[in-house]
């Protein structure tokens, strides 16, 4: 975890740095000082993401956090994800289509389910061009209920599909893209957590759909892997 820390925070430290030490050695100009004080605030926003995150494992991983799961609609759930992305995708244009029928029940802890769902809502968007397409839909069955979130992005590549749930993984290709890669690591481990497993449908050029399964019974016991397909 330290060694995780030391790495994700060096780059936001030395761009702030670079920009104090400029603003104290330089003159500038009004304009550029508030182009300055506006990047500042984007890497403090970074970094405060990142420590939430890492709280957020650090709780996960030694227990500290105990899930809560109760039955109830997991339509509530969902909306609650979908609530935390809607302003992005409208920025990209991207429509999002919802499909959950509100009288599907299942034991699952609410806060931390919906923080597993927006973050693969939230990969979505982030690497779904604009004008794109994100579907979502809900399907109740015998054991599990089952959650599709499927985009029109641009799709994984077979060989790193086994590693985008590894802790700050991100591909080379993406890193213009913002994120730190700890999104999908919280969702498997929130999910694994509750008894449940993630599934990946991929095909490069073609989009992704993320298969969430959630075990209906919350004493059932089930085998907690992630599985590529």
């Amino acid at each position: 975890m330290i060694s995780d820390i030391s790495h994700q925070v060096k780059t936001p430290i030395a761009n702030l740095q670079m920009v104090n030490a400029t603003l104290l050695e330089q003159p500038v100009t009004e304009e550029k000082r508030q182009e300055f004080l506006l990047a500042s605030s984007g890497q403090l926003e970074k970094l405060d993401f990142l420590m939430q995150a890492m709280i957020k494992t650090s709780r996960l991983e030694t227990g500290v956090i105990a899930l809560d799961r109760k039955v109830q609609p997991i339509y509530n759930t969902l909306a609650a994800a979908l609530g935390g992305i809607l302003l992005n995708a409208e920025k990209k244009n991207i429509h999002v289509n919802v499909e959950c029928p509100p009288d599907i029940l299942l034991a699952h802890d609410k806060k931390w389910t919906s923080e597993a769902l927006f973050n693969i809502l939230d990969n979505a968007v982030k690497y779904t061009p604009e004008g794109g397409t994100i579907q979502v839909s809900v399907q109740s069955w015998e054991l599990y209920v089952k959650i599709d979130i499927t985009d029109s992005g641009k799709g994984i590549v077979e060989s790193k599909q086994g590693m985008i749930f590894k802790r700050f993984y991100r591909e080379e290709e993406v890193h213009d893209v913002e994120g730190i890669g700890i999104g999908l690591y919280l969702a498997r481990e929130i999910i694994t957590m509750q008894g449940g497993y993630i599934k990946v449908t991929s095909a490069v050029g073609r989009g992704s759909t993320f298969s969430v399964f959630c075990p209906v019974n919350k004493n059932l016991k089930s085998c907690c892997a992630v599985t590529f397909l």
